[in-house]
């Protein structure tokens, strides 16, 4: 029968993934076994290794001790002291019974043998000879060294020589004890393996042993590098020597603190292998089983596999073009298709779904839905979770705009609904929206009803203000209704959030207010106040151009205006007022700042400003000093022709009742601004320049008629003779009556 595509691929994959686990686990063991068989061996040889070192130790101390505590008896320096000869039958007797005792302590078959060093004779395997004074020379010198132990080893022909310098304890050696080990003797007690070899190296790494096996022996260049390697390692421990063939051989080493001597084997590899052996053929055994299971696994999880495959396959029908020979890669086409449908539906519904739940809200907030209209549109937009809580409304407005693309109000208040999106989670409000032109508002819910509440509400509102400060460069304001239970009741709560913004007209800028404040803050009806004589003072500046005096009477006039208007209601009267009161001045003075069809525009931007800064910005900037401006260009001349008037009044009239306020009602100006004008085109006030031409005039009539004084004073206006006389001759320094009797004199 044959087999899907389907059925092929999880069948090669999982048989291939099988045989991958089935070689990685193997290798695995085999690798972990051989380590394993190694380390054995290596512990078997170490363990022969430090065997070998302590029993030669153990017999060379032996005769080590032997012979020194036979150079500490009385009979041994009679001997050494004594010329020995044939003759001497007892003392040769007794020391090659010595001699022989000692052989029996050490090792088998080696060959003790004692030099008089001050006789000049040795005994040696029961033989006595003289030594010649060369030989004797060369023995003492092998224990000049003063670092030496008076042990001295060497190499011989036939195997090892133990030189021991006697007595052990003193300076003057009167002997030397040599031990002969054989080669056959070393190996006997050495060799227990004929196939673990054997080398003992002295201290300058030379070579005095080496085990004859069917190994290949250690070169001498392996040696040395065999006793550099060791300096500085421990002990006991495991080597790696190179081989000759470019391979490295393991050997396991046993230095000797007694005399510096190191002893290595090298475990023959043979050894290894054969370990391996039933180790191997067990992996390949195993691993054949598991194999052989493994795709009898494979072939049925294939096939069940497989089977959902087709029946999907089958399910989908003609949902796609069969453009893929294999049946996962067609099902996985149809389903794309399906996907991209899926897609496309769904972002036709998230498209749509903002809109539909900003209109909700939108109806919400103008109280446009029934309550059961509310409860479904809560359940379909996921706001489940707002059943039985407790609301509150919050609305924002701005206060300046920000700089660039954000000085469009429009797209200011679109950024704050985003920000106030991103600042407040979703769990605790309802979708922000855009209420109108001028107004951002959210539906905030809380879990019951708290003191904690308007502390979050704060702290959502500070936020607000501070990142549209930061970002934007914009000042916006927060206002907040009271809680309340029903949605049904968010049209009011709205109203109450608009009352609260429509405080920061007393509160300024960046403000945060809640609507029970503002009840709580409430002290019924004041009556009006208007600032009329700083208003006076302000228009007179105007009217004369000053624009520095304007500066200095405006502001205290719109604190004034804010400080005894408390109610935001009394301050928009006021503040119409005081436009209405600039438009007739505008009308007096002539200029055309505010004569133009956009006053209504005006009123309509004063009206709907609650920012003090904004009002003051669109008063001083936008109104006053455009007049001011506009009448300083014409001030000079209009200045000139009024005070000439005055003049000319004064001139022709000085003998009627004059003032500043009776020219003022006459020429229909304040006597303040006639008094400004006058001092500051004849460089004095009106009423010196009034009492100079009166004075000129009395001093023709003192001249040039007899009239008496009191008429003459009477004439000009003086209430009696006495104030006259005083102001003449202030003026003069003469009275009226020595004026003109020195005048008529001359």
């Amino acid at each position: 029968m044959r087999k899907s595509k389907t059925f092929t691929n999880i069948f090669v994959s999982i048989l291939l993934l099988s045989i991958g686990l089935v070689v990685g686990f193997g290798s695995y063991i085999y690798v972990a076994t051989t380590k394993s068989v190694i380390e054995r061996v290596s512990e078997g040889h170490q363990s022969l290794i430090l065997q070998v070192r302590n029993t030669l130790e153990q017999k060379i101390q032996t005769i080590e001790y032997a012979f020194a505590t036979y150079s500490t008896t009385p009979s041994f320096r009679k001997v050494i002291n004594s010329p020995l000869s044939g003759q001497d039958y007892e003392a040769y007797r007794e020391l090659n019974s010595q001699l022989g005792y000692i052989a029996t302590m050490g090792l088998d078959g080696v060959q003790y043998s004692l030099v008089s060093l001050k006789q000049n004779w040795s005994l040696s395997n029961g033989s006595l000879s003289r030594i010649t004074d060369e030989e004797k020379q060369q023995m003492q010198a092998l224990f000049a060294d003063p670092e030496g132990n008076n042990l001295y080893w060497t190499k011989t022909k036939e195997g090892l020589r133990l030189l021991h310098a006697l007595p052990m304890y003193s300076k003057d050696k009167e002997a030397i004890a040599m031990s002969d080990i054989s080669l056959r003797t070393l190996n006997q007690s050495l060799q227990t393996q004929s196939d673990a070899p054997i080398y003992i190296l002295n201290k300058q790494g030379e070579l005095l042993y080496a085990a004859l096996t069917e190994q290949s022996p250690i070169s001498a260049e392996q040696m040395n590098l065999i006793s550099k390697q060791i300096v500085n390692e421990p002990p006991s421990g495991q080597i790696t020597i190179p081989a000759a063939s470019g391979d490295s051989i393991m050997g396991l080493y046993a230095r000797s603190t007694y005399n510096g001597w190191t002893y290595i084997t090298l475990p023959n590899q043979k050894e290894v292998s054969q370990a391996l052996s039933s180790t191997r053929l067990g992996l390949i055994v195993m691993g054949a089983i598991i194999m052989a299971l493994m795709i009898i696994l494979a072939y049925i999880i294939a096939l069940r596999l497989a089977r959902p495959v087709l029946q999907i396959q089958h399910s989908l029908g003609g949902r796609a073009e069969r453009t893929v020979r294999d049946e996962v890669g067609w099902i996985i086409q149809s389903i794309h298709s399906i996907v991209s449908e899926k897609q496309h539906l769904e972002q036709l519904i998230h498209l749509e779904k903002p809109k539909l739940e900003t209109q909700f809200v939108l109806n919400v907030l103008q109280n446009r839905l029934t309550r059961e209209e509310i409860h479904s549109y809560l359940e379909r937009f996921a706001y489940t979770k707002m059943h039985n809580e407790m609301y509150a409304t919050m609305l924002i407005q701005i206060d300046r705009p920000g700089k660039g693309s954000l000085a469009d109000k429009d797209t200011l208040l679109l950024a704050v609904n985003q920000l106030v999106q991103e600042i407040i989670p979703p769990s605790q409000r309802m979708l922000p929206v855009v209420l109108n032109e001028r107004t951002q508002a959210t539906i905030l819910s809380f879990a019951g009803s708290s003191s904690d509440n308007r502390e979050v509400m704060l702290q959502y509102a500070k936020r607000v203000i501070q990142l549209s400060r930061e970002y934007w460069s914009a000042s916006v304001s927060v206002g907040f209704s009271g809680q309340y239970e029903d949605l049904m009741n968010t049209r009011e709560a709205c109203d109450m959030s608009l009352e609260a913004l429509y405080q920061r007209l007393k509160l300024g800028k960046e403000s945060v207010i809640f609507y029970e404040d503002i009840i709580r803050g409430s002290s019924g009806p004041t009556l009006l106040h208007y600032p009329t004589e700083l208003e006076s003072r302000l228009f007179d500046a105007i009217r004369l151009g000053d624009k520095e005096e304007v500066t200095r009477t405006l502001y205290p006039l719109l604190a004034d205006m804010m400080k005894h208007n408390l109610n935001p209601m009394n301050l928009e009267i006021t503040l119409i007022r005081f436009v209405n009161n600039l438009i007739q001045l505008e009308q007096l003075i002539g200029t055309d700042v505010l004569l133009t069809q956009s006053n209504g525009t005006l009123y309509h931007r004063l009206l709907h400003t609650l920012n003090p800064e904004e009002v003051e910005h669109i008063l001083v900037h936008e109104v006053i000093y455009p007049m001011v401006d506009s009448m300083q260009e014409r001030a000079s001349q209009q200045f000139r022709t009024l005070a000439d008037r005055m003049a000319s009044i004064v001139r022709t009239e000085y003998d009627q009742d004059l003032s500043l306020e009776t020219i003022s009602e006459r020429l229909h100006y304040t006597p303040n601004y006639l008094s400004s004008i006058f001092r500051k085109e004849y460089n004095m006030t009106f009423s010196e320049y009034l009492m100079n031409i009166r004075l000129d005039v009395a001093r023709k009539w003192l001249v040039d008629t007899n009239m008496p004084i009191k008429d003459i004073a009477e004439r000009l206006g003086y209430q009696n003779s006495q104030n006259f006389i005083r102001t003449f001759r202030k003026k003069e320094n003469l009275t009226p009556g020595a004026y003109r009797r020195l005048r008529m004199d001359s």
